[in-house]
């Protein structure tokens, strides 16, 4: 039997108008603190994005999960916060923030393989409407 490891993660939402409330799913962060695994994975449904929020700047959004995505990985090019340590790397990602970028609360479970979870956490979260 496959050892069962505790991991946290977050949906990443696109909030056009904070003031509102309303979002669009675009990602999900899955860390693994057992496995030493942090990974962010995006898809911005630009046509949705369109209907959803006809004056939301789409280049801006993508370069903000291209950063997130970044940071997850410790890209050495993505500024000072990609350089800390994992647990750090994910805490300041997830941290609740008033920006069009935000995260939902973190929430745990177990899994046997980390990449598979975050593929089926991002079908579920994202992919599907």
């Amino acid at each position: 039997m496959r050892e069962k490891h505790l991991f946290e993660y977050a949906v990443i939402r696109v909030v056009p108008r904070v003031e509102r409330e309303e979002f669009l799913n675009v990602g999900v962060i899955l860390y693994c603190s057992g496995q030493k695994f942090l990974r962010a994975k995006c898809w911005l449904d630009e046509e949705r994005m369109k209907v959803f929020s006809p004056r939301t700047d789409l280049t801006e959004i993508r370069e903000n999960l291209d950063a997130f995505c970044q940071i997850s990985m410790g890209d050495k090019d993505a500024g000072p916060i990609a350089k800390l340590d994992i647990a750090s790397r994910f805490r300041w990602l997830t941290a609740t923030r008033s920006t069009v970028l935000q995260t939902s609360k973190v929430h745990p479970g177990f899994c046997d393989d980390p990449d598979e979870t975050i593929e089926k956490l991002f079908e579920e979260m994202v992919l599907i409407n």
